[in-house]
């Protein structure tokens, strides 16, 4: 399933798991280790996930690890909303923003794929 010319996907996952390792430094400076923690698994879990599908099995499996990293991108959104309504949490709008592209972007992958 690996092709060679640009893969966004990959490119804009790997980009927000390392703006999410930062968030979550900033997160734990603060002494705010469960939401960091618990953020920065599944914020970093997407990529992984996605990451894997390019070498996947079959179509089948392909859809399978975009699934979960679909799941996984839903849970860290679930993480950065109780940041972003909790005040003494430091909140991002562009890392929330990117997530919701790439959950957007996750989403498109999934449903054209079944088809296809």
């Amino acid at each position: 399933m690996r092709n060679d010319k640009e893969n966004i996907i990959v490119n804009k996952t790997i980009e927000f798991s390392v703006s999410i390792i930062k968030y979550c430094e900033k997160l734990e400076s603060k002494r705010k280790y469960a939401i960091a923690n618990q953020l920065l698994r599944a914020g970093t879990s997407i990529g992984a996930n996605v990451f894997e599908a390019q070498n996947a099995e079959s179509k089948a499996d392909f859809i399978h690890k975009m699934k979960i990293a679909a799941k996984e991108a839903s849970e860290s959104l679930y993480w950065m909303i109780l940041c972003e309504r909790v005040t003494s949490y430091e909140f991002d709008t562009v890392l929330k923003n990117e997530l919701n592209q790439i959950i957007m972007i996750l989403s498109k992958i999934i449903s054209t794929s079944k088809t296809n």
